[in-house]
Order: C-alpha cells, then sequence, then structure tokens
C-alpha cells in the first residue's frame, strides 16, 4: 500500500443542486479529505451524486456553498481553474464526450500541449499512455471509428498522457472488455504505487472497489460509509438499504456458511477455492463429483428463429479507413432463446447486431445495388445471407419499417435513442410510425403500459423532459420507447453498463418478464461473463468479426484459456470450479452462482462423495 501523506482535496460542508431543479440538492453537505498517494472508490446508486463529486474537484462545476481545496487552492476562485486541471485529470464513462481530435494520436496530445510539454517529450508520452491501454496499433486511426471500447480507452490514454498528480475516473471501465478492464485497472494501481498519483475510483464494479485503500458509499448526495473495502462490506444490509449489494464472492460465501459450511470472508477464487476444500477435508471428503448440470428446455414453434450465413463488413470500404468488421458470420438463433453475444473490444459484436433489424443493410438489399456478372469460369461472389421469421433481410422488397417493429433495438448508449420534448412524445414515436391507424386512446395506453413496465411512474414522469432525467432513468425510458411495438425479438447492445447493481437487477428482471410474456427472443451484447451466464441459454463468443465458439454457457465457459486469449474471462463459479477439480472435487454446476452453492452443499453434504 502507498504511504499517505498530506491531505490533497478537502471538501468542507458541500452543497450543490443543478439549475433549474427547484433546489433539489444532489450534494448535500459533503465532508471529506483524500490523501495524497490514497487509491479511494466511491461507489452508490445511479443518482447518487458521485459524478457531481468527480465535477466539482476539477472545476467543471461549482458549489452553491460549503469549500472545495484541491492541492492546497480554493476550487472557488476562478484564477485557480486552470492550475488545478494541470494536475487533475478525469475521464468520464462516455469517452464520446472526450473525444477532440480526428486521429488517435492527436487526441492524446491535446492534454500535453496544452500544459505546455515539449515537443519529444509529448512524442513519448502519446507512446507510453497508448501501450498503457493497450491501444499502441492504432495510434494513426480516427476515433469515431473505433469501437465504444476503444474509444474509452483511448480517452483514458489522453488523461494518462498529461501524468496528472490526481486520476479520477468515473466508471470509466463500463465499457470495456474485461481483459481491458483488466489492463487499466492494472495500469491505475502500478501508477498509484509506484509514481504515488493519487486514485479515485467512481465505479459500480464491487470488485474493483475491493482494490482500493478506502472506499466511501454516497447516497442521495450524502456519504453514508466509509472506510476500507473489507469493512465495507462486512455488513450487505446496509449496502442493500443504499441500492447497492455485496460482492458476487461475497454472496456466495455467505449462501454456503448459511448451509453448513465455515468459510472465510475472502475477496478472490483462488482464497474461496482453498478454504472450500479445507472445509472438504474437514468432512472426510477427498475426491467427489456433484450431479451433471441440469438441461434448459426451450418450447418454440422456429416460427420467429434467426439465421445467419457469409455474414461479411467492411467500414469505409472504399476509402484508405477500410476497416473489417465482420469476416464470414454463420449463426443460427432458435425462437425462444435469451441469447449472448460476447467478445472482446472491436470484435464485431455491435456490428453483429446492427444487421439484424436493417440498420446496416445487406449490400443486395441496397436500393442500387446491381447485381454483377461474372466472366465464364469465374466463381460468382458469396452473398451475405440474414433471415428473421418471415423476413429475407436479403431481399430489396424486404418490409423494413415492419422488420423494425418487429425486432427491436436498444443501443450501446439507450440515452442517445432519447430526442423528442417530453417522455411521453418519445416512448409514442416507435408506435405511431410502425403501427398506422391507432387512435390517440390507444396510444396513450400503449405509452403508460410501456413505461410502468419498466419501473416507472407514468404521470410523474410522461411530461417530463427525458434529458432532464437521471441516467438510470433515461436507460428505461429508452427501452420503453423500443418496446412499446411489442417487438418479436429484441435486441439489446449492453443493457446494463453503467447502471448501479440494484439497477442492472431491474433491467435483467424486466428482461426476462418480457421474454416470458410476449417477446420470443431476447439478444444481449455483453462484457460481463457473469451476466451471460445467469441469464442466457446460449451465447456466441465473437473474436476478428468470425464466431469463435457456440454453445450453453457451461459448456462455453470450459474453454477458459481459449476465451483468456480471445480478451475474455470466464464467470467468478467457473474460475473456483476449475481450481477445485485439481483437487478432485467436480462441481457440474450451469455457471450460474445459485446452482453453483447448490452443487457445492451437495457434495459437502455427501451427496455423491
Amino acid at each position: 500500500m502507498t504511504e499517505i501523506q498530506e491531505n490533497v482535496i478537502t471538501f468542507e460542508k458541500v452543497k450543490f443542486a443543478y439549475p433549474g431543479t427547484d433546489g433539489i440538492l444532489v450534494l448535500n453537505g459533503i465532508d471529506l479529505t483524500i490523501k495524497k498517494g490514497e487509491f479511494l472508490s466511491v461507489i452508490g446508486h445511479n443518482g447518487s451524486g458521485k459524478s457531481t463529486l468527480a465535477r466539482l474537484i476539477n472545476g467543471l462545476l461549482e458549489a452553491d456553498s460549503g469549500k472545495i481545496e484541491v492541492l492546497g487552492m480554493n476550487v472557488a476562485e476562478g484564477k485557480n481553474s486552470i492550475e488545478i486541471r494541470r494536475h487533475v485529470g478525469i475521464v468520464f464513462q462516455n469517452p464520446d464526450n472526450q473525444m477532440v481530435a480526428s486521429i488517435v494520436e492527436d487526441d492524446v496530445a491535446f492534454g500535453p500541449e496544452n500544459i505546455g510539454v515539449e515537443r519529444h517529450e509529448i512524442g513519448n508520452r502519446i507512446e507510453w499512455a497508448l501501450k498503457s491501454v493497450g491501444m499502441e496499433e492504432y495510434r494513426r486511426s480516427t476515433p469515431s471509428r473505433l469501437s465504444g471500447g476503444q474509444k474509452q480507452r483511448i480517452a483514458i490514454a489522453g488523461v494518462l498522457a498529461v501524468k496528472p498528480e490526481i486520476l479520477i475516473l468515473d466508471e470509466s471501465t463500463a465499457m470495456l472488455d474485461p481483459k481491458g478492464r483488466r489492463e487499466v485497472i492494472e495500469v491505475i494501481q502500478r501508477l498509484n504505487k509506484e509514481e504515488g498519483i493519487t486514485v479515485i475510483l467512481i465505479t459500480h464494479f464491487m470488485e474493483e472497489a475491493l482494490l482500493a485503500d478506502r472506499t466511501v458509499v454516497l447516497n442521495r448526495g450524502e456519504i453514508v460509509l466509509s472506510g476500507t473495502p473489507e469493512e465495507i462490506f462486512e455488513n450487505g444490509d446496509s449496502l442493500e438499504t443504499y441500492n447497492l449489494c455485496l460482492p458476487r464472492i461475497t454472496e456466495i460465501i455467505n449462501t454456503l456458511n448459511d448451509g453448513g459450511m465455515k468459510l472465510n470472508n475472502v475477496l478472490r477464487p483462488e482464497e474461496l477455492a482453498s478454504s472450500l476444500i479445507e472445509n472438504f477435508k474437514e468432512k472426510g471428503i477427498m475426491q467427489a463429483q456433484s450431479t451433471p448440470a441440469a438441461e434448459v428446455q426451450i418450447n418454440c414453434t422456429h416460427e420467429w428463429d434467426i439465421d445467419i450465413k457469409d455474414l461479411t463488413f467492411t467500414y469505409s470500404k472504399k476509402s484508405t479507413f477500410a476497416t473489417k468488421a465482420l469476416s464470414g458470420i454463420d449463426l443460427h438463433i432458435d425462437e425462444g432463446e435469451f441469447f449472448g453475444i460476447i467478445g472482446h473490444t472491436g470484435s464485431g459484436k455491435s456490428t453483429l447486431v446492427q444487421h439484424l433489424n436493417a440498420l446496416i443493410k445487406l449490400p443486395q438489399a441496397e436500393k442500387k445495388y446491381r447485381k454483377k456478372r461474372t466472366k465464364r469460369g469465374q466463381i460468382p461472389p458469396v452473398l451475405p445471407q440474414i433471415k428473421i421469421g418471415g423476413y429475407d433481410l436479403s431481399q430489396k422488397k424486404c418490409d423494413f419499417g415492419k422488420l423494425r417493429s418487429d425486432v427491436g433495438m436498444v443501443f450501446q448508449y439507450p440515452e442517445y435513442q432519447l430526442f423528442a420534448e417530453t417522455v411521453f412524445a418519445d416512448v409514442a414515436f416507435g408506435l405511431k410510425n410502425f403501427k398506422k391507424g391507432l387512435t390517440s386512446e390507444q396510444i396513450e395506453e400503449a405509452v403508460k403500459s410501456s413505461i410502468e413496465m419498466v419501473g416507472l411512474d407514468y404521470n410523474e414522469i410522461k411530461d417530463k423532459s427525458p434529458f432532464d432525467l437521471s441516467g438510470g432513468q433515461k436507460r428505461r425510458v429508452a427501452i420503453a420507447g423500443v418496446i412499446v411495438t411489442h417487438p418479436k425479438i429484441l435486441i439489446l447492445d449492453e443493457p446494463a453498463a453503467g447502471l448501479d447493481p440494484l439497477g442492472k437487477k431491474e433491467i435483467t428482471a424486466l428482461l426476462h418478464k418480457l421474454h416470458n410474456e410476449w417477446c420470443k427472443t431476447v439478444i444481449i451484447v455483453s462484457h460481463d461473463m457473469d451476466e451471460v451466464a445467469e441469464n442466457c441459454t446460449r451465447a456466441a463468443v465473437i473474436s476478428g468479426g468470425q464466431v469463435k465458439l457456440c454453445d450453453r454457457p457451461y459448456e462455453l465457459f470450459s474453454h477458459g484459456e481459449d476465451l483468456t486469449a480471445l480478451g475474455l474471462d470466464v464467470p467468478l463459479t467457473s474460475k473456483i470450479s476449475d481450481i477445485l477439480k485439481k483437487s478432485d472435487i467436480v462441481i457440474n454446476s450451469n455457471c450460474t452462482a445459485e446452482d453453483f452453492t447448490k452443487k457445492v452443499l451437495e457434495v459437502y453434504g455427501g451427496g455423491n462423495a
């Protein structure tokens, strides 16, 4: 742990309310000190004030009352703001808010240039920062053509290049794949420990919060808990009170202890596996095997199957920026599946799903397409094919408007789908365009039902501007605007990214409710392996624009080394099971926490010992 020295940030009774919110306080009397070289994690529900706290530190916002000092300078004094920003770097959740140049290296150089770093040193910093986030090969790429996760790495590199004394990360790993998240966190830890940089990590990943020296919990604008991560996570009941949850490993330990085991409250899978082995040995269980994982049965008519063949796609095909995103995708998804698509950043996942409701059309479906004549002896080119239910997306005559009503898409940043003056108008837009001839009463009833289905109060929210809502509320309104047409297939690109633990659980529960009631098939794109294990019937692994693996989660995650090589990870339960297997304890779970704990207790109770 880094040696802690003098205070570098001090908040004294700080209050803040956004304009136009009738004085509703986002921060209500915050007192906080952060010491030089400290690694502080900040957790809290959506709307708790975490991002506001970060923006106050480097003067992007000004407190209504109270005092904030950074490196001995009063933030409220305007003359200090530029000097403070020379020493305080902040990485936001959405990388698009930080991109300023048309070439990656220029974007990374922007900060150092503005604080007067010498030219030869700027080159060194660009190289170091890009290497730190694994993006050196994209140095001369165009940021606008990168995936969301790749953009985030560039945004982090741009801040690292300034070499700040204080580094703030506001949910900046939310859109990264597991490998990218590990690499960024390793860089942050190294900067903290080796160079003494003070780190403030705002996160919804409880596992990331565990890495800090100290954790602060915000709730409704107030600091309600502060202490070491171990102290904070000892009491799960209090966290649930604040719309948070325990790390998954702690929940598993608690369930197993409730079942009669005696496990230590550890934080890493290796430690839990070791503790489990000790418990088995004390009971005389030296080797054992649980019952096989149960098969998930899907009842379907195959009326809404999805069949993809030979799907290839290149961005900016005839330019110097040509980038091949898909390279011969073959994939079949049965009606009734809760299907996962996983892959590293830039693997082609988002490009793939955008083909499914013709946001990206197949070439032969474009109006200007003309079939090329092939010379004698030449093999005609293989054209991609996509069939969804009764829709053939390779045909120009396909009714793409009706297709988009039946195949709903929620984007990676669903907030970007919002555009209307009121929530009602936003949610009603798709309904009016796809379902012609509805009366105003029918539209109102459908909109009301959709808004309430995503857990929002219709009367309270219908006349509000969607842009005045919290991040979590915007996400729900965006989903409501898609499900209002009752699509047969619902596709969501990283639906839970950036949401607090309770918000993730609520969104997941909503998707299962829709799936059980009327939505034939749900497809989620995700970087969260536990999310896929807990929810999906099958999942496909995309890498280099190709399907590398496709199977049920517990079969898929048995290829741990292959997934790691592809920049992915395996669920926590798979990591523990792999370690136990080396000690002749075989846990045949379906990778969900519920089934894993059930199978462990089965073995512990002597089921197949």
